[in-house]
């Protein structure tokens, strides 16, 4: 009953990533919140682990736990960001983050023996099926030559493959002899490794653009406790303890779940093919953890 309570919270928090996105667009460049964001996060797990005199990373492992949390957070969401700015539809990027699972997955099974069965695989196809069904509605106009940033449209799918690919490595970092450091301290550490990428972007790309607003202050509150703070811990966590294939199989939910919270805090149009693709998505997750 924990475990499925735990599985329930992370699905809900991970998938309002999404609305955040859209919720500070208009007040603040994406890698400045996100800076905040990383920071803030770091900021409260540092004195929980010196308050409960938890053991900190040292020397290599110190660079190690830096380096998967700049790539769980800080390269992930700062690259898919950029990509989205540059005009890349926010349907064909959480798409492309749909493919994070079967790439998970694939990585996972040379790495640390995680051989999925049929069944596995199935649920990992119906998966991104239910993805691709719920976000329909929004790739039709989703093509490269929509781009209306600086950037060449290669460059923009390029980046968002990147993105996909460094949260990948990133969560199968934790898998990895990081998984024996305190979870308190390894998460104060990752975070501060997130936020030095973002405030690498956020200087390299000149932003600068921050609208104090009541909807900026709460969404990088949202940021900083429920998602840098408690989703992307129990991420952690959940990978630390079982398969990483069947944790990440639980993204599938994200994008599904968005559009259901669009729907009732933005009033956007939530069709039957969008109900059914989270039917199936539900589907493929149950058949992935099985």
């Amino acid at each position: 009953m924990l475990v499925s309570s735990i599985v329930a919270v992370f699905v809900v928090l991970w998938s309002t990533g999404f609305v955040v996105a859209r919720a500070i667009t208009p007040y603040a460049d994406p890698n400045l919140f996100l800076l905040a964001r990383f920071g803030g996060t770091a900021l409260i797990f540092a004195p929980a682990a010196l308050a409960t005199r938890a053991a900190w990373p040292t020397g290599r492992d110190l660079g190690k736990h830096m380096l998967a949390g700049a790539l769980l957070q800080g390269v992930y969401l700062g690259a898919g960001y950029w990509a989205v700015a540059q005009g890349l539809s926010a349907g064909v990027m959480a798409l492309l983050g749909a493919l994070q699972p079967l790439a998970t997955a694939a990585v996972a099974a040379p790495l640390f023996g995680e051989r999925q069965s049929r069944r596995g695989w199935a649920g990992m196809a119906l998966g991104l099926a239910g993805v691709m069904l719920v976000l329909e509605p929004k790739l039709t106009a989703a093509a490269p030559s929509t781009l209306h940033g600086d950037a060449p449209p290669w460059l923009v799918v390029f980046v968002s493959i990147v993105a996909v690919g460094a949260i990948t490595a990133g969560t199968l970092f934790q898998k990895t002899s990081l998984a024996k450091a305190d979870i308190r301290s390894a998460s104060a550490v990752q975070n501060f490794g997130a936020a030095v990428v973002a405030a690498i972007l956020a200087l390299a790309l000149g932003e600068h653009r921050w609208i104090a607003s009541a909807t900026l202050w709460g969404s990088l509150a949202w940021g900083i406790v429920m998602l840098s703070g408690i989703s992307v811990t129990l991420l952690v966590w959940m990978v630390r303890r079982g398969d990483a294939a069947r944790a990440t199989a639980l993204m599938f939910l994200a994008p599904p779940l968005a559009a259901l919270e669009g729907y009732v805090g933005f009033g956007e149009t939530l069709l039957p093919v969008q109900i059914a693709g989270f039917a199936v998505a539900l589907v493929g997750v149950l058949l992935a953890r099985s």
